[in-house]
């Protein structure tokens, strides 16, 4: 590990939720409702196993460089698809606060607006990374020009 996530341990777990927006709802309904619970969890949970996360939206671009699954030109999932990934120490502690009395009646608030319902899976992190400075960059160029075969 790297120490892209402060505070990550090497056997830490990564949570994924894919919340996919109903029709009737909007990304400020999901960010408001994400708010809270993610308050609840950082207030109630930061020292019971939870390290960090964040949330993110289909922005609708897709990496034709990236992609090897045809010529998209736009998600059709854009602005309707959100990923809510959170770190912690254990699996089992995510699990406890998942039964917290404080975070059962936000997460049911969430789920409202999920056309999808939700599957939170737990991930093993395998390897993070953050960009080199400039300095660190320039020597790694140096070496692979000098030592890869």
């Amino acid at each position: 590990m790297s120490g892209f996530i402060p505070g990550f341990p090497d056997d830490g777990v990564v949570t994924v939720n894919r919340v996919i927006i109903k029709p009737g709802y909007d990304v400020d309904d999901l960010q408001e409702r994400v708010a809270m619970l993610c308050e609840n969890v950082k207030t109630y949970h930061s020292e019971t196993g939870f390290i960090g996360g964040f949330v993110m939206l289909n922005s609708g671009a897709v990496s034709n460089e990236g992609s090897t699954i045809g010529q998209a030109v736009e998600s059709p999932m854009k602005g309707r698809e959100a990923l809510i990934i959170t770190f912690w120490r254990s699996f089992n502690e995510h699990e406890e606060s998942h039964r917290s009395d404080t975070f059962q009646p936000l997460f049911a608030e969430v789920l409202e607006l999920c056309e999808n319902g939700n599957e939170e899976i737990a991930y093993e992190m395998l390897w993070s990374g953050k960009a080199y400075s400039a300095e660190e960059a320039a020597a790694a160029q140096d070496a692979k020009s000098r030592y890869a075969a």
